[in-house]
């Protein structure tokens, strides 16, 4: 936003705010015309600055993102890389089901193979990568689970969950089930 009129920054920062509310009411489906009413400017504002809904829903996200991401930093190097990848995901899958929208923000990106992609998907995966990479090297998770598998699951297991009344607990217990497996005492097939 560096170079940009005064007006335009606090149209853009109005609209980031309305639609902050209106996703987190409306989910990934907000109206942008809503956005555009309750911000007090023109759809042509809001498709100027957002482009494309994803855009806006990238910017909406960004932060909390950023804090998963940080989060994941944190994680690296701990003693039990099955754990922190582990606690990762559940902190990925809290934060996917109490923020309507995210979890379908997610389903619009295909996997990335660019780190530098600017997307809420390349952004976790630059984070958490370094974690899944740590647990197949010790032996804790299988090789051939990549971390879009990860998010593939934890997205389907927020978008399944989001209309339950207890959409954290469920979705909780979905993750320990998929992670855990059906079968007692024997690995998932």
């Amino acid at each position: 936003m560096p170079g940009q009129r005064s007006d335009a920054r606090r149209n853009y920062a109005r609209i980031l705010e309305v639609a902050e509310a209106e996703v987190s009411t409306h989910g990934a489906d907000a109206s942008l015309e809503q956005i555009a009413r309750v911000a007090g400017v023109g759809s042509a504002t809001v498709r100027r600055h957002f482009p494309t809904r994803q855009a806006l829903l990238q910017a909406v996200f960004h932060e909390r993102i950023e804090a998963l991401c940080e989060r994941a930093r944190k994680l690296e190097g701990a003693r039990d890389s099955r754990a922190a990848l582990l606690t990762w995901l559940h902190d990925l899958l809290a934060y996917a089901v109490s923020a309507r929208g995210l979890a379908d923000a997610l389903t619009y990106e295909p996997p990335t193979r660019d780190p530098h992609q600017d997307s809420c998907g390349a952004a976790l995966e630059a984070a958490g990568a370094p974690l899944l990479r740590s647990a197949v090297s010790d032996g804790s998770v299988k090789e051939t689970v990549t971390f879009h598998d990860l998010i593939t699951l934890t997205v389907g297991i927020a978008l399944a969950t989001e209309q339950h009344s207890d959409a954290a607990e469920q979705a909780d217990r979905l993750l320990r089930l998929a992670v855990d497996g059906v079968s007692p005492g024997s690995s998932a097939r």
